[in-house]
Order: C-alpha cells, then sequence, then structure tokens
C-alpha cells in the first residue's frame, strides 16, 4: 500500500497544535509530522516532541578548552621563557585574569557556531520542502498517510481549520 505526503496550510497556531493532536489520533507518529515555519515555534506549543540539540555541549567544551588554552598562555609561556623585567612579577595576575577570560569567550563563541553549523547540516544537498505560502507567514504540516484513507486525513485537517489540504509536490523557484 502506497503512501501520499500531504501539506495541510494554517493561519494561526491554535488549529495547527489541533491539527497535530487529529493526526496523533488517527495513528500517525511524530515522524510522519513535519511542520514549516516562517518564524520559531517552540516545540511545546504544537505538541511536538523536543528537539534535543548539542550545540550547548559543544560550547562548554570550547570554553573549557579556551580557558585551559588562556591558563597556558599566561602562567606556561613565562614558565617556558622566563624574562625577568625589573621588579615586575614573573607571572602577572590581574592581566592574565583578562588573557583568560578573552580566551575562554573566543573559543566559546567558536564552538558554538561551529555546533550550530553542524547541527544544522549545513549545507544540506537534500531536497528540501518549500511552500511560499509559508514565507507569508502560514504554518504548514507535511504529513504521510496511506493512500486509501487520504480522504479521511484530508477532512479531518478541514475540520481542524486548515485553509487548504492539497498533495504536496516539488515546486521550481
Amino acid at each position: 500500500m502506497a503512501d501520499t505526503t500531504l501539506l495541510a496550510l494554517f493561519s494561526d497556531l491554535d488549529p495547527a497544535a489541533e491539527a497535530i493532536e487529529r493526526l496523533h489520533q488517527l495513528g500517525l507518529k511524530d515522524e510522519q509530522i513535519t511542520v514549516i515555519s516562517g518564524v520559531p515555534v517552540m516545540e511545546r506549543i504544537l505538541g511536538r516532541p523536543i528537539q534535543w540539540t548539542n550545540v550547548s555541549r559543544l560550547a562548554m567544551g570550547g570554553a573549557a578548552a579556551g580557558f585551559l588554552f588562556g591558563v597556558f598562555l599566561n602562567y606556561g609561556t613565562p614558565k617556558l621563557y622566563s624574562v625577568q623585567v625589573g621588579g615586575q612579577p614573573l607571572l602577572p595576575i590581574p592581566m592574565g585574569m583578562i588573557l583568560i577570560f578573552e580566551m575562554t569567550m573566543l573559543f566559546l563563541l567558536l564552538a558554538t557556531f561551529l555546533g550550530v553549523f553542524l547541527e544544522s547540516y549545513f549545507p544540506n544537498y537534500q531536497p528540501l520542502e518549500y511552500v511560499p505560502e509559508v514565507s507569508d507567514g502560514k504554518i504548514g504540516i507535511f504529513f504521510r498517510c496511506p493512500e486509501a484513507e487520504r480522504q479521511a486525513y484530508q477532512d479531518a485537517m478541514s475540520k481542524a481549520g486548515a485553509e487548504t489540504v492539497k498533495p504536496a509536490e516539488a515546486r521550481q523557484l
């Protein structure tokens, strides 16, 4: 039995959340439902599972690496190449705190950027769903349903408040 992909467009969040709940009641799993929106929407608003990310772990790892690098620059370098300058301490603590802070923040920012870059799968060479109406503020829900039950799914989406429910198709930009 073949599956078909349908697209339901909504103008507001409440009907979209209700439509996702109806899709769950009809037996669809979260893996079969994709929500696209022109603005970021938290998962719990639409009743979707939370998307976990590794960006915070990468950022904290970058901060730790930056802290260690700053400590090495501030305290390791004078130990390796000691140069005594008349009456100055070999290990300057106040200036070293600034260096350690700056290296920690630099590495944290670089690791965060790298984490976001990797988590977004950029560049993505796979075809993605794009609907021009979503750019105009609508919320699109793509879902895969059995071809035999297509009409029941379309009716459920219409009752939930969908403006249009139609088969998803590839579009040329």
